[in-house]
């Protein structure tokens, strides 16, 4: 028998409607034009905020006198909301802070002498599908009365709470490392910021006798921009090659180039900027850079177009692409050498701390989320044929040993 089976093993089930566990009502929206109902203390969370699991702070507030005055009301804290419209409908988070919300969201305050509110969460989560095809009209929306009578299966509030420790790992350790890549971003950020570059400059130029001045230059002042070949003619060989979502998996017998370098795609997955050392070859959806190591170096423009929002420089809207005229026009922020060698220590240090390649973050958080999703389907899979069951898994064990 699973651990799993083990923790479930002989529970008995009751199935109630959410009506009967739980206080459920939507919120409401004060007045627009009513200036002094916004921007006050009370978090005011919509339809749209409800994509995590957990939410920790609300875009936007209103005042307790557009609370009071609207058809919002304060929802508690520990409590589960779910979105009734909207690209998130169906999706449902849990609030451990007191707020309030618009009418697209419903608020859940569970009985907590019946049910654990991160219970009924992770239930509602894995019933995401299931809740989405109950929505009506164009739109896919749900209301109270669907929501009310939702029928939810409560065990003892012991195994709910071993449910909800055994989810809980799973979840913490994902947003664990989501925390991780965030931070890296945000150091990344403050270090290329102009005012740190700047205090920087001035620190290192005041101590060591460096170029204390921070210049701006354009991209082609420091690096020239090549194109891209087929490589279907080339023999085959160890030479990897590189399209704008990376490595193709193909290996040819020339190289485009062999020295330090920054891939920056043309055409596609425009964000996928690539630091390379080794020889590559390039196909023509992505560039090369030849880059004036005496200028630059090249991991710092690495970190930089890294940290750069070159979507926003995208020429077509439909398939984003961009243009080594618009490229060679992006404004650098750069100090000395020196600064430069710093900046690149920092940040290849954090870059260390949150994965050694490239992608492996987000692949190690797909496989934790997949393992999640099998754990709740498992913990959370009843069968409804009575009022009082025991869980389908246990009945086929217990037929099997019937038959032995």
């Amino acid at each position: 028998m699973s651990k799993v089976d083990e923790l479930l093993y002989g529970e008995k089930v009751e199935w109630k409607k959410i009506v009967e566990i739980a206080n459920c009502f939507a919120g409401g929206t004060p007045k627009t034009s009513e200036d002094s109902y916004y921007d006050g203390d009370v978090p005011w969370i919509r339809s749209g905020e409800i994509k995590f699991n957990v939410i920790t702070s609300a875009e936007r507030n209103i005042t307790f006198e557009g609370l009071n005055n609207s058809s919002a009301k304060l929802i508690r804290p520990n409590s589960v909301v779910l979105a009734m419209t909207g690209a998130t409908v169906a999706r449902s988070a849990v609030v451990e802070f007191e707020t309030s919300s618009n009418q697209s969201v419903a608020a859940i305050e569970t009985d907590e002498s019946i049910i654990n509110y991160k219970f009924l969460f992770y239930y509602l989560a894995s019933k995401y599908e299931e809740l989405k095809s109950m929505g009506q009209g164009a739109l896919t929306s749900l209301n109270l009365t669907i929501i009310k009578n939702i029928k939810i299966p409560i065990p003892s509030l012991k195994t709910q709470e071993k449910i909800v420790n055994t989810l809980d790992k799973f979840t913490n350790y994902v947003s664990e490392l989501q925390a991780r890549g965030k931070q890296y971003e945000y150091y990344r950020d403050e270090l290329l910021s102009e005012e740190n570059l700047r205090m920087m400059s001035e620190k290192l130029g005041t101590f060591e006798g460096e170029d204390k001045i921070l210049k701006i230059v354009e991209l082609e002042e420091v690096a020239k921009i090549r194109n891209g070949k087929d490589w279907k003619t080339l023999g085959k060989g160890s030479i990897p090659v590189y399209g704008s979502g990376g490595k193709m998996g193909e290996y040819v017998d020339k190289y485009s180039y062999n020295k330090p370098t920054v891939l920056i795609p043309r055409k596609g997955s425009i964000q996928n900027i690539f630091y390379l050392e080794e020889p590559f070859w390039n196909v023509d959806t992505i560039f090369y850079t030849e880059i004036n190591d005496e200028k630059i170096l090249p991991k710092y423009l690495f970190y930089f177009i890294e940290n750069y929002d070159v979507s926003s420089l995208s020429t077509d809207s439909t398939r984003p692409s961009l243009t080594q005229s618009i490229l060679n026009k992006i404004k650098l922020t750069l100090p000395s050498i020196s600064v430069q060698n710093k900046i690149v220590q920092i940040l290849d240090k954090f870059q260390n701390l949150v994965s050694q390649t490239q992608g492996l973050l987000p692949e190690e958080i797909e496989q934790r989320q997949k393992q999640y999703e099998y754990y709740r389907e498992k913990l959370l899979t009843f069968d409804l044929d009575s009022d009082t069951i025991t869980r389908q898994t246990d009945r086929q064990t217990d037929r099997q040993t019937d038959n032995r």
